[in-house]
């Protein structure tokens, strides 16, 4: 059985990596950091917006089982791709929409999902997701990982820390 990865930012990694859990063909979901300068980030180094980095979901998926598609058409219902560093009551570039691709092939599928959306109107607003080729990407703290799924009193509650 082969493996594939997907990275996608789109706002507060809690909520992207509960979009994502529980779905047949999913492996594993690790939420963390891409897509800036800073080398080994930490929550608190990216919740200032200085680094350059996302919070990020990365997905290990079985491809014979969950096609890449599917994993964009549950991307771009997660959060709002037509808005720009911002996600609801977080904004900064590191809530910024975006996939972080890891095979031309992702990219090509990105580009024409986003085209596809666009060219049917499905949101009011142009999307603005980012589409970049996927860089070193750096798991969060223990403490975030399926964070709120361990916590589902919190759904929807802001961090302290964000």
């Amino acid at each position: 059985m082969t493996t594939s990865r997907a990275i996608f930012a789109g706002g507060c990694f809690w909520d992207l990596q509960a979009s994502f859990e529980n779905i047949p063909g999913i492996i594993s979901t690790v939420i963390g950091y891409t897509g800036g300068a800073v080398p080994n980030p930490t929550h608190m180094e990216i919740s200032g917006g200085r680094t350059g980095h996302a919070e990020a979901i990365e997905i290990t998926y079985t491809p014979e089982k969950i096609a890449y598609e599917k994993l964009l058409d549950i991307f771009f219902d997660s959060h709002d791709p037509t808005s720009l560093n911002r996600q609801g009551q977080y904004s900064g570039s590191q809530f910024r929409s975006a996939i972080f691709y890891v095979s031309e092939q992702q990219r090509t599928l990105a580009i024409k999902k986003i085209n596809s959306l666009n060219a049917r109107g499905k949101y009011t607003a142009p999307i603005v997701t980012e589409v970049s080729h996927a860089g070193i990407f750096y798991p969060a703290e223990t403490y975030h990982q399926h964070y709120r799924q361990k916590r589902p009193a919190v759904q929807n509650s802001p961090s302290p820390t964000k």
